[in-house]
């Protein structure tokens, strides 16, 4: 009679092996997708439409002032005039470093009520 052998452990291995190689592809893969260098043939159409976004820019002073499109407002107006925005339309966030955090919220709260979620919140970038 064969005596019937018991396994003890798993052989993990070939397992580890497997997933770092997905794991290669898919890192590989993102960053192509991610910085736009896949080449894509894209087929031609014959009619053409174009969509035009506004672009919608919101600067916070220093002291707290808050310009909607380079015109002074207070917290009231502002969510006035974002009632008329489209959520589609893009907004663009540029506030002082040394102006009070509670301002750049109350801008942030205004715009999440209207549910407007493309926000660019605006930065530099320090150079070494």
């Amino acid at each position: 009679m064969a005596k019937i052998k018991k396994f003890d452990s798993i052989n993990v291995v070939p397992f580890i092996d497997v997933m770092l190689v997905l794991l290669t592809i898919v890192l590989t893969v993102a960053t192509f997708v991610a910085q736009g260098l896949i080449p894509v043939d894209l087929p031609k159409g014959s009619t053409k439409q174009e969509i035009k976004l506004k672009s919608i820019e919101i600067v916070i002073k220093e002291d707290g002032k808050i310009y909607y499109q380079n015109e002074f407002v207070d917290k009231n107006t502002m969510r006035q005039k974002l009632a008329s925005v489209n959520k589609n339309d893009q907004i663009i966030v540029k506030s002082d470093k040394n102006s009070k955090f509670q301002s750049f919220v109350d801008v942030i709260d205004a715009l999440k009520e209207r549910n407007i979620e493309k926000i660019s919140i605006v930065t530099t970038v320090n150079e070494k």
